[in-house]
């Protein structure tokens, strides 16, 4: 660890907080700071550097997160029980920070071992998929993939297995925007490079009927896209039997791929996780956020999602929009989401979780400023609603819920074809076709769940590490990922479950 190390993190001159590095004794002296803890800091917890009055706003990252609720004295912990959320006025300046881009030349790109499509599609894994339209084809899916083992797919290592992606909707749908958001969900995933071939089986009166889907989203059954109803195939059994009898015809095809080197370009990037601890904006978001400049300025794309988890930081965003319309549109993004907390008796600070608080974030707006570092410093391209193809190059928004796998899940329904997820609590998630890197906050808990992380950002609290230095790392482990090298969570087999279509709407 460097000797420049300090007992506490601060992010800017102007900030009337800094962020503990470690656990700290009352009365510990913080020289850098000219203050003495007055009680207990835990790790990623904010201690005050000066008297804040009651009414007064509490900042970090030179950014307002929170109002004091009584007067805070030098040294004393803000948290949640003297700090509390109030509504501000955020100025958009929508495209006042665009800046002209630096991009490497095709020459000069970063490229990976990729897998080339017949149709020019690019993939970073090789899965068969099996989907299903409603929930009661859940277990005959399941059966079908539970049939390719690893000593049968043993004959076809090229292929990565054979994925069952189930979900929870079911026949009590309704037309309208929970409709749209399923069936443009599975449309993205049928359509998914990483998938060589796809069979999606119903059970055959569901409101989502596989042919009206197939319509809505101008998809067509071809060799590498089969579809079927249990009720049509005589019951479970031989829906299960049919079902297995396709993926055995469709494995010989799907090992015979090759991966050849492409250009970074090619590669979609999913950000996620708006923040896990105290530590999140200072050492894995901004440099997941490096990674993602990087890999921008290579042609590729890199994609921000969790509308919740960017709110009270979203002028930072229309900020860096290229065009005002971009910026509006993650306004309204923004102002569908209050509407949408209103009606369900909520409100957008019901976020940070328990977690996140035990881990030092205390209001939304501390977490969505973290999380917005994930974003890097790129232009804004694009806005996109739920599962929407990502056609842009550059960095993009989506908008998604704030829970990871709903989140992840539309992104890769929009394309994306590896993930980066940053977490200070620990995470186990892995998301089947597309590979997920996780990257810790701080070393603790890299070391007791070192089987799950990928990548240690910690180091950068610890004083070994920049967030450049970092960003390089990522942006490495990228490349090697999307080539082929496997992820943790993919050396663990995870990745099924994970698929969680979002949820939204009328359910009669």
């Amino acid at each position: 660890m460097s000797d420049t190390v300090t007992h506490t993190i601060r992010l800017s001159p102007a900030d009337n907080v800094v962020v503990a590095r470690n656990a700290l004794r009352s009365g510990s002296a913080i020289s850098e700071e000219g203050v003495t803890t007055v009680e207990a800091i835990d790790p990623g917890h904010k201690i005050a550097t000066r008297l804040i009055k009651r009414g007064d706003t509490v900042r970090k990252y030179d950014q307002i997160i929170g109002i004091a609720e009584a007067d805070i004295q030098p040294g004393q912990h803000v948290h949640t029980h003297n700090l509390r959320m109030d509504d501000f006025d955020r100025d958009y300046q929508f495209c006042q920070g665009v800046k002209k881009l630096d991009y490497r030349s095709e020459t000069e790109r970063a490229t990976f071992q990729g897998i080339v499509r017949d149709d020019g599609r690019i993939a970073t894994r090789n899965y068969i998929g099996v989907l299903t339209s409603v929930n009661c084809s859940a277990t005959v899916a399941r059966h079908v993939a539970a049939k390719f083992n690893d000593a049968v797919l043993a004959e076809f290592p090229n292929v990565d297995g054979v994925a069952a992606l189930t979900h929870d909707y079911g026949c009590g749908g309704c037309a309208g925007m929970g409709l749209n958001y399923i069936q443009r969900t599975l449309s993205g995933y049928s359509r998914h490079p990483n998938f060589y071939a796809v069979v999606i089986i119903g059970l055959g009166c569901e409101a989502n009927q596989i042919g009206a889907m197939m319509d809505a989203e101008k998809l067509n059954p071809s060799e590498t896209l089969h579809t079927f109803t249990i009720q049509d195939s005589g019951g479970s059994a031989a829906a299960a039997e049919r079902g297995e009898g396709l993926v055995r015809e469709l494995l010989a095809d799907a090992n015979r791929i090759e991966r050849v080197e492409r250009p970074a370009s090619d590669l979609v990037l999913a950000l996620e996780c708006g923040g896990s601890d105290g530590y999140s904006g200072i050492s894995a978001n901004p440099a997941l956020g490096a990674a993602a400049d990087l890999l921008v300025l290579n042609g590729g794309t890199a994609c921000l999602a969790e509308t919740p988890e960017i709110y009270g930081a979203e002028h930072l965003l229309t900020r860096r929009a290229v065009t005002p319309e971009v910026g509006q549109k993650l306004v309204e993004r923004i102002r569908w989401w209050e509407d949408y907390t209103r009606s369900n008796h909520a409100e957008m600070n019901n976020n940070p979780a328990p977690g996140n608080k035990a881990g030092g974030l205390t209001t939304i707006l501390e977490k969505s400023l973290g999380a917005v570092a994930k974003g890097g410093t790129t232009n804004l391209v694009d806005v996109y609603e739920y599962a929407e193809a990502i056609t842009e190059k550059g960095f993009v928004f989506m908008d998604t819920p704030g829970y990871d796998p709903a989140s992840i899940t539309g992104m890769v329904a929009g394309g994306a074809n590896i993930t980066c997820f940053t977490t200070g609590r620990g995470s186990v998630y892995g998301g089947k076709p597309v590979p997920s890197l996780k990257l810790a906050t701080n070393t603790s808990m890299y070391l007791r769940m070192e089987s799950d992380m990928d990548i240690n950002c910690g180091e950068i609290i610890d004083g070994d590490a920049t967030v450049d230095s970092k960003g390089q790392e990522i942006f490495d482990r990228i490349i090697a990922c999307a080539s082929g090298e496997p992820s943790k969570s993919e050396l663990m087999g995870m990745g099924e479950e994970e698929f969680v279509p979002w949820t939204v709407g009328a359910i009669l």
